[in-house]
């Protein structure tokens, strides 16, 4: 597919500090699925979007015991979304026993997005997943 060179992207941020409601994320990014038309046009990636900035916000206050920034970027192919926190450690997949009640997350994520990416950065990392509408045509 070739790109219209002044086609440009669409972005939110919200910061989500230590300590508040992940259900605020998931709000927040429905809000936005909803202005791009996906609740309507692509309802199952819009809950797998949402399910994953539970996921990544929730590992960013449990596992790295920081703030979330969460940004959602439309580009007209892919809707990227990225949590940022201030550890340097990459998040691992593993694998849970069977009757561990977490350990799933990157492992859903990983099922759910088309893409995953870890990015370190100065302070902290970036996980970036990205969802693409399944139909040519859908977004807002």
């Amino acid at each position: 597919m070739t790109r219209d060179p002044s086609m440009r992207a669409v972005g939110w941020a919200r910061s989500l500090p230590l300590g508040s409601s992940v259900k605020t994320a998931r709000d927040w990014t429905r809000e936005h699925l909803a202005a791009l038309g996906w609740d309507r046009t692509a309802p199952g990636v819009a809950d797998s979007v949402v399910l994953t900035v539970s996921e990544l916000v929730t590992n960013a206050h449990v596992h790295a015991h920081s703030d979330a920034q969460l940004i959602l970027t439309w580009d007209e192919e892919c809707l990227h979304v990225t949590v940022h926190d201030a550890s340097p450690q990459v998040p691992e997949q593993r694998s849970p026993d069977e009757g561990a009640l977490g350990g799933r997350g990157l492992l859903l994520v990983d099922a759910l997005a088309d893409d995953v990416r870890t990015r370190p950065c100065p302070r902290g990392k970036d996980v970036t997943a990205c969802f693409r509408p399944t139909a040519p045509g859908l977004s807002g």
